[in-house]
């Protein structure tokens, strides 16, 4: 199984939404196959509490306008790991050292990466 096209569109949208915040080292995994409740990880860190917090906010603000409810938030008072669940897409903005120390990246090894569009936002001219 793989994740569907509206995931990866709004995985798109979150990306998007996180590299204009200065999000770092934005990575999504397609966990469809090992995960029936959701279709795409997206990872993010940022470099402090602030940066994770304003990051969580434009990821959820450009979601929730893309049409994607939010279901579940956790973490965003601590500013360290940030987890937005959006359904089909589930976000999590780290801080440096929990994006280290948690390393989802390595737990999830074998899910394929999704291809991210960032750089050019829509609108930019």
């Amino acid at each position: 199984m793989t994740a569907s096209d509206r995931a990866i569109s709004l995985t798109q949208v979150a990306a998007r939404a996180a590299d204009a915040k200065q999000g770092d080292d934005i990575v999504a995994l397609d966990v469809s196959g090992p995960l029936p409740l959701t279709d795409v990880f997206l990872l993010v860190t940022g470099r402090n509490e602030r940066n994770v917090q304003s990051i969580a906010g434009e990821v959820e603000d450009r979601m929730i306008e893309a049409g994607a409810k939010p279901l579940r938030r956790e973490g965003r008072a601590e500013g360290r790991w940030i987890l937005l669940d959006f359904g089909d897409v589930v976000v999590h903005v780290f801080h440096e050292e929990e994006r280290l120390f948690y390393s989802l990246e390595r737990l999830w090894k074998d899910c394929p990466v999704v291809p991210l569009a960032l750089g050019e936002h829509p609108g930019d001219a």
